[in-house]
């Protein structure tokens, strides 16, 4: 079975697909998700939940092709929320708990979290007691948790990084100790990015010196999210080992809340070209915009895979790909190919499921990539196509 080799941050991550995949039969710009893909990688989340017993959430911030939620909800435990809205669509679409965490919530909004979450993670004691009395009045079971800032994390960004200094995100040690936690169910803290088990480790240790002796009298705890657990080079070992010590240690049950990790690597986005410029180097306008579509692209920044494309040069015929927008900025990357690039061509960047449907824009007038799922059942099938009435609307 041929391999389609997908770089991420300059890692290489190796995808076994079969290429009866036919990327000219979808719409352009397209993100096609292959369920297949989707599979394997929720089978290894599934692996991690059966060894240990702990409870794994989708976060919707980083993946919400709701069209999959009746798959995913085979394999996890529910959805996570950073609003009202995704914990609506977590409620509407997908089997199992809704948990939501938000920075602050509105208050003209907080009657219906209440409603439909099962668990609700305040980020301050303002928050906590504001809302205390309606939470406890609701008639619901709802459980209640804080974010705890452990101040200390491994995200060398700080635009990523919960931790950094003076980060809005989180409830201190110091600020923990002049909140009373009757009615507090739980801690939740998240403070990695795109890591492997071996960031978990080291940041659980920090968590236990600092909040070990409240976790005793608390019902779970919520590792949060940025565990790359799909990843090829992952190590689940050691995840699954940092997991149990926590569970047999404090009698707690443990949750995780990745986004990545559910679709990571399973979608792509189609492109056609446009035009071919030619100046001091080779330009090729395509209809995908990188601030539009694929927005992480500009702000991480980094350079997506395009499969059959090697690195500037290493190829005879080198391009730089930009969209057909006015921001001069706007610019995918620069890319060789084996043979020249033609009007009409068609090209696939590669884990493009991730950050990019949840984060993509209309900015000047750019139409949104059709979403596109394939399946062994199905072949390839169009699950939405978007058009000028998406865009005028959005407007007023």
């Amino acid at each position: 079975m041929p391999l389609i080799i997908c770089k991420e941050f300059d890692m290489a991550v190796t995808i076994g697909i079969n290429m009866e995949l036919d990327f000219t039969k979808v719409p352009t710009p397209a993100y096609v998700v292959d369920e297949r893909l989707l599979k394997k990688n929720l089978e290894i989340l599934k692996s991690v939940i059966d060894q240990t017993g702990c409870k794994i959430l989708l976060a919707q911030k980083a993946f919400s092709m709701f069209s999959v939620y009746p798959l995913i909800s085979k394999y996890l435990n529910g959805t996570t929320a950073s609003s009202l809205f995704e914990a609506k669509l977590g409620h509407e679409e997908m089997e199992g708990e809704v948990h939501i965490y938000s920075p602050a919530y509105m208050e003209e909004e907080i009657d219906e979290i209440i409603s439909i979450c099962d668990h609700i993670v305040f980020n301050s004691k303002n928050q906590w007691e504001k809302y205390l009395d309606k939470v406890k009045q609701s008639g619901r079971h709802v459980e209640c948790g804080l974010r705890i800032n452990p101040e200390y994390s491994e995200i060398e960004t700080d635009m990523y990084n919960p931790c950094f200094e003076n980060s809005r995100l989180g409830i201190t040690l110091e600020q923990l100790k002049e909140i009373n936690l009757q009615g507090i169910d739980g801690l939740h803290f998240h403070t990695m990015c795109e890591q492997n088990s071996d960031v978990l480790e080291r940041t659980l240790k920090v968590v236990e010196e600092r909040f070990g002796s409240y976790l005793h009298d608390m019902k779970w705890i919520n590792f949060g999210g940025g565990h790359h657990i799909t990843r090829e080079d992952y190590d689940l070992e050691t995840l699954i080992r940092c997991i149990k010590h926590i569970k047999d240690t404090y009698n707690v049950e443990v949750y995780l809340e990745p986004g990545e990790a559910v679709a990571l690597n399973t979608g792509f986005l189609v492109t056609k070209v446009l035009d071919i410029v030619e100046s001091k180097m080779n330009l090729a306008i395509v209809d995908t915009s990188a601030a539009c579509h694929m927005p992480d692209v500009l702000e991480m920044p980094y350079r997506p895979n395009i499969i059959g494309s090697g690195k500037a040069n290493e190829y005879p015929y080198t391009y730089r790909l930009g969209a057909p927008t006015c921001l001069s900025g706007d610019v995918i990357g620069d890319y060789s190919f084996k043979e020249p690039l033609k009007e009409g061509d068609r090209l696939v960047f590669c884990d493009m499921a991730i950050y990019t449907m949840v984060k993509n824009n209309t900015f000047n007038g750019m139409n949104l990539p059709s979403i596109v799922l394939y399946s062994e059942d199905e072949g390839m099938k169009v699950i939405r196509k978007f058009g000028y009435e998406d865009f005028k609307m959005r407007l007023s």
